[in-house]
């Protein structure tokens, strides 16, 4: 493929060219058509949900605080009053409510409901109506009109989530691209990993626009294609050149130091790509469409990070190749015949080869130490308090909202049932001398045939007493049609259910798949089970870390995050997914080369040194640079996407410097020649089916081919 690929540059590139135009197109329609963080399908939270949506109005509304100055005076009546009026006129609006005052006087709600109309009517509805209502503020002095409710938090949702990948992309990209200029020393090797990487990232949102037209999407997504994209294109990208550039040193031309690259570093990308698509491959066994959609975003991100890769970077090296060349130190390096005995790697490898016991027992407590934390964890949605005050107006309309007229945007517990409201209201008072004392308010028809109530509960609207609550009433609907439970409370039970459900699928796909492919790699069984060990550990100590921060608020000031009590059920399997995916990443660049040392004959001892020795530098400077993209992730304003980046941050550098650096070589020390080990039977599989790199064939030189010698 390298060959092929360098041999015919043009079209390959024209190819690329017409995906980055397509790619970049594709980034603003594909916000427009994104939905709102949201409970998934198939759970009867959700079927409640699209039941409202499709047949009432509950989330059809538009809810206006004016707070602050002297809302019962006169002017301000008035002022609101012509508001109104003026709201009455625009086309789509169905009803507006009076002003209802807060019990203190300093404030007031205008609630709008909006009729059925199609989404793009809806945003500049949308629009009008607010610019109306904050007009509002200009008359009455001292207030400060908020907008909320569903609709405008939706919009501002996906409107905060493409600020947050669009500053992350562009803060990082020339970040990046300096710290490649440092790893290769010159601009030219430098450019070409991050030309696949934005190549890549075209590409992937070319995919994911393909998707939304068939599938409800959400914003995380496009956080998910991103961080997958740039983080896996410049891994591929930095392996290949640098690989290149070794070929080169070692004094062969261009094309066949392309076809040497490809036929051993590419090799080993296109393992890589299909161990990350195998631990992404997990999501799609929980039967919760959002994660199915996450998995499937994930593993054509990963697919088409892996082609560009292999695709596009030989295309370039076509073009540029002759002038990506190895330093003159580089050369001077690789001419010395134990090159790969010295370095600051081979001296690591060997200081822990030295003592493996002391260092895996230390290094196993340490990571150890951080997963104490983990046994904490509490699944908890961000819902509002995962929302930026300082850049959603929508979240602190909510805020006015619950302090001032004590009405909770998201209650924990709403029934949605196919009667009348006075029948829903005898059937709730059933429930006022329940153990969790819900307050229940007054039912009201959202639909024919079709109402609604909804209870507060004292405290966290996703305790355990809120899910408990919803565990009772499912077992005592409302008598007559068909009935529903949704709310906070009761989307945490459905989605705790799913999970628990998919769970033992998920892990069995997930080590089956990568214990296969590590086996097809290396022929060892020992391999395998250490490095699923290893990253189970190092996913503790993530998690861990993880639940301290977004939990336990822990270095949250410094960090400038959000503490949302809890940690996201959808964020933490991704994070689980994407992880795991990430460090089998790293385990195949390692592995690689150590199992071109021992094929060559050498010890393993040998073989760990000299294969850290050559892929260290390249797996560090990777995790640098895939660090530096998620650092782009983790100042963002949403709370799910700052969890995913901060998470994905500290798997990448736990799993670079702990796991790969040093307790690779300990525990591979401690085996010896177990490492390599596997029945007798199942050799033939592994001759007929290994996927371990090769080194591509010299071509004979001419004056043997000619004499026959």
């Amino acid at each position: 493929m390298g060959r092929f690929c360098y041999r015919r540059r043009w079209w390959v590139l024209g190819a690329w060219l017409l995906v980055m135009v397509i790619g970049g197109a594709a980034f603003s329609p594909l916000f427009g058509s994104l939905a709102l963080n949201k409970p998934s399908q198939g759970m009867e939270s959700n079927i409640a949900r699209q039941i409202l949506t499709n047949e009432g109005d509950y989330y059809d509304k538009l809810v206006a605080v004016v707070d602050g100055g002297d809302v019962r005076s006169a002017g301000a009546v008035a002022a609101m009053d012509r508001a109104i009026d003026d709201v009455r006129g625009i086309g789509g609006i169905k009803t507006v409510d009076d002003p209802v005052v807060s019990a203190d006087g300093t404030a007031a709600q205008i609630t709008v409901r909006f009729g059925k109309m199609p989404k793009a009517d809806k945003k500049q509805v949308l629009e009008d109506v607010s610019d109306r209502l904050h007009r509002v503020a200009d008359d009455v002095p001292g207030a400060e009109v908020v907008i909320g409710g569903d609709e405008p938090q939706a919009q501002e949702t996906n409107t905060t989530s493409g600020r947050d990948t669009l500053r992350a992309e562009l803060s990082t990209l020339p970040i990046i691209l300096i710290a490649l200029i440092i790893v290769f020393g010159g601009l030219l090797a430098a450019l070409l990993p991050l030309i696949a990487a934005i190549a890549a990232v075209a590409g992937s949102f070319a995919m994911v626009l393909l998707f939304s037209t068939f599938l409800n999407l959400d914003s995380t997504v496009m956080s998910v294609v991103s961080l997958l994209g740039l983080g896996l294109s410049i891994d591929y990208g930095l392996l290949l050149v640098a690989r290149y550039r070794d070929e080169l040193a070692a004094g062969r031309a261009p094309d066949e130091a392309a076809a040497r690259t490809w036929a051993t570093a590419g090799r080993t990308i296109l393992f890589s790509g299909l161990t990350v698509s195998a631990a992404l491959s997990g999501l799609l066994a929980f039967d919760v469409p959002r994660l199915q959609t996450m998995g499937a975003a994930g593993i054509s991100a990963t697919l088409i990070a892996m082609a560009a890769a292999l695709t596009l970077t030989a295309a370039l090296l076509g073009f540029f190749g002759k002038r990506v060349r190895p330093s003159a130190k580089a050369i001077a390096r690789e001419s010395r015949a134990d090159s790969s005995e010295r370095g600051g790697f081979a001296r690591l490898a060997r200081f822990t080869q030295g003592r493996p016991i002391i260092v895996t027992v230390i290094a196993s407590a340490v990571l150890l130490l951080l997963a104490l934390p983990a046994l904490t964890t509490t699944a908890k949605l961000p819902q509002l308090a995962g929302l930026p005050r300082d850049v959603m107006e929508s979240a602190r309309a909510a805020d006015v909202l619950q302090d001032k007229f004590g009405v909770a945007v998201q209650p924990p517990v709403v029934v949605v049932a196919r009667t009348g409201p006075s029948e829903l209201d005898a059937w709730a008072q059933r429930w006022r001398d329940d153990p969790s004392a819900p307050r229940a308010r007054p039912s009201a028809s959202t639909g024919d045939n079709l109402s609604t109530i909804a209870f507060d509960l004292d405290g966290d609207s996703q305790s355990k007493a809120a899910q408990e609550f919803v565990g009772r009433v499912r077992a005592d609907r409302p008598p007559g049609g068909e009935s529903w439970v949704l709310g906070d409370a009761a989307v945490i039970v459905d989605l705790w259910d799913k999970t628990t459900e998919g769970l033992p699928l998920a892990i069995a796909i997930v080590l089956l798949s990568m214990f296969v492919l590590l086996f097809l790699m290396t022929g060892s069984l020992a391999v395998p089970i250490k490095a699923i060990f290893m990253n189970v550990l190092s996913l503790g100590a993530t998690i861990g870390v993880m639940v301290a921060i977004f939990q336990h608020g822990f270095l949250s000031g410094v960090l400038d995050t959000l503490v949302v009590g809890g940690l996201s059920p959808y964020i933490l399997l991704l994070v689980s997914a994407f992880a795991f995916g990430f460090s089998m990443d790293y385990e195949v660049f390692l592995l690689g080369r150590i199992k071109e040392h021992v094929d060559a004959g050498e010890d393993t001892d040998t073989a760990v040194r000299r294969g850290l020795q050559r892929s260290g530098r390249v797996i560090t400077s990777a995790a640098a640079l895939v660090l530096i993209v998620f650092t782009g992730f983790t100042i963002a304003d949403l709370a799910d996407v700052e969890e995913l980046g901060i998470g994905l941050f500290v798997a990448v550098l736990i799993d670079a410097t702990i796991v790969r650096c040093v307790l690779v070589p300990s525990t591979m020390t401690l085996l010896g020649k177990w490492n390599w080990w596997a029945p007798k039977f199942l050799r033939p599989f592994h001759d007929r089916f290994q996927l371990r790199e090769h080194e591509a064939p010299t071509p004979p030189r001419p004056d043997l081919e000619l004499t026959g010698r």
